[in-house]
This record gives C-alpha cells, structure tokens and sequence, in this order.
C-alpha cells in the first residue's frame, strides 16, 4: 500500500517525544516502584494502540488489523526477553539502579537492529516468494526448541559468557560507567557494558524469529517497524513491571511456541489457508492467555501443597572473571 511520507514523520515524532519524555522521568532515579513500572506500561500500551487509530484513519481498517496483530506478536514474544533481562543481570550482579540505562541502550539498539531486518526481509520477500518458507521453516524449528527449553530456568547467558571471556572486564560495577581504568593503566568494561553487549547480541538472535512472525500476518515495512516499535518501546517497564514474577510462570514457554508454531504454518500455508489479522490476535492473545492461566493455577496448587515452585534454586551467582583493583575513569 501507498504509505505518505508524513505518517513516518509523525510516527518518529511520536516515539523521539515519548523517548524523551521517559528518560526526564527517570532521570536521576535509583530504582522503579512496582506501581510506576505499571503506570509506564499502561502508557506504553496506549501509545502504540492509540497510534493504531491513525493507521486506521489514514490507511484503512485492513491495515489496523495488521498492526493490531504484528503488535500482539512482538508484545507476546518480547516476554523471552524480560527472561533474557533478568537472568543477565542476576548474573553480573546488576543493580536496580543501574538497568535503567543498560535497558534504554539496549532497546535503542534493538529499535536499529529491527529496522535493519525488516526492510531487508520485505525486500527478499518481494524478490524471492520462496523466503516466505525459509522464514516458516525458522519460526517451526523455534517453535520446537522454545517447546522444549524453559527459559525460566536459565542460570546463565550464552552471549554474556562467550563475551566475558573474549573482552577485558572487571566484576565490579562501577555507579552507572560502563568502562573504567585500573591502576594500571589499562581501561576495561565493566558489568554495565557486559550486559549491554550480551542484550543487543541476544536481541538480535531474537530478531530473526520475531520479525519473520510478524510478515506472517504483513509485509508492509510502515505496519511491521511502526508495531514493532511501539512493542519494543515498553520492553523496559514490562521487565520492571514482570521482573519479580516472570520466573514463576512454567508454562508461559509452551504459550510463545504455541505462537511462533502458528506464524510459521500460517507462513507456509498462506497459499491454501488464509487467516484474517483479527483471527490471528484472537489466536495469540488464546495462546498466551492459557499458558499464563495454567501457570497461575500451577502455582496456587504448589502453594496449596506446600511444594516448592520447581526449578527456582534462587538467584545464580555472580560470575565473570575478576580483575586487580580499579579507580574510575
């Protein structure tokens, strides 16, 4: 569809005003009350469906359908990450008060990672018509291994502990620097800047499943970046917001393979089956619904019971590799 230019303008108007909005919020705060978390997720959620309505004024009801579906794709899929969030920063000991920053940087990145991945996609798949099964192929075998591997139950990060033992770092955490200088001379990353890299390396693994969910129901470049977005914006209050809780749902896994299960067969089956953007948000919001409804109830019967939540076996430890005495750069 014919996109005009100045819905773009509007739209980075709109996201650059609600960036700078949130970062005079928090600026120098040490931390988010649970109450402010809900409050900045609330925004986060109005601000891309209110943005649908200009989509449905200027391009059509079609075309807010498909937003509406390519946001609840990205917003349910963008739950792996606050697991990804919080076992990084449990694990290098990150502070409450410094993961505002390392949180805004790394969606900053991912806002340029996202872009990057779909205009290249939509290109291959205007060219190529056989991507759209490379891209169903990817989201089924994804399916398959988010099926069988609970991330709640991840002590570690791969991509955080391929880059500690590649890059000089020290265990400490220096305020909110992410390099500092020993007392030799020598600057090193701190922490800060170690979880910063490991969360734009483990978005952007994150990318080539989300993004090719998202042409399962669009392929228009407006609809996809503009919905990602919005879903993408509100990562940090929804990290704040679940960060206590995400842990205990056991089964919200099953539910986001239950999604990208449905995006890749609605890929490879476009041709023969056709489902409409409102039925594939009914189909999400299902999912994802009845995997946090079973968690809940999991939950309520092991507190009834008097078991332990299984697999929590409290917080891992620090890691990383320690370094001689520092003084700040």
């Amino acid at each position: 569809m014919h996109i005009p230019t100045w819905i773009w303008v509007v739209f980075w108007a709109v996201v650059l005003a609600l960036i700078v909005v949130d970062l005079l919020a928090h600026r120098g705060r040490h931390g988010e009350s649970h109450r402010a978390a809900v409050i900045w997720s609330c925004v986060w959620v109005a601000a891309g469906l209110l943005f649908n309505l200009l989509v449905w004024r200027v391009l059509g009801g079609h075309a807010a359908q498909e937003y509406l579906a390519a946001y609840f794709i990205e917003k349910s899929l963008s739950l792996d990450n606050v697991f990804v969030f919080l076992v990084i920063f449990r694990s290098l000991g990150i502070p409450a008060k410094a993961q505002h920053n390392v949180l805004f940087l790394g969606i900053f990145g991912a806002l340029v990672f996202r872009a990057l991945f779909i205009f290249l996609g939509a290109a291959a798949l205007q060219r190529w018509s056989w991507v759209a099964y490379v891209f169903g192929a990817i989201l089924l075998i994804t399916a398959w291994r988010v099926f069988r591997e609970d991330p709640s139950g991840q002590q570690e990060n791969k991509a955080v502990r391929w880059l500690a033992h590649r890059l000089p770092v020290t265990h400490e955490v220096h305020e909110k620097k992410f390099i500092v200088r020993l007392a030799d001379g020598r600057r090193v990353a701190t922490p800060l800047l170690l979880a910063l890299l490991g969360l734009e390396l483990t978005d952007i693994v994150f990318a080539v499943d989300s993004v090719p969910a998202a042409f399962a129901v669009t392929q228009d470049t407006f609809i996809l970046y503009s919905s990602n977005a919005f879903a993408i914006l509100g990562l940090r209050a929804l990290y704040l917001l679940l960060s206590g809780t995400v842990g205990q749902l056991r089964y919200l896994h099953y539910g986001l393979a239950g999604v990208l299960a449905f995006a890749g067969l609605k890929m490879v089956l476009e041709p023969w089956l056709h489902v409409t953007p409102l039925l594939s948000v009914a189909i999400i919001v299902t999912l994802i619904g009845a995997s946090v409804v079973a968690s809940v109830h999991a939950k309520r019967r092991d507190a009834r019971l008097g078991r332990p939540p299984p697999g929590r076996g409290g917080e891992p430890e620090r890691r990383g590799p320690g370094r001689p005495t520092e003084v700040e750069a």
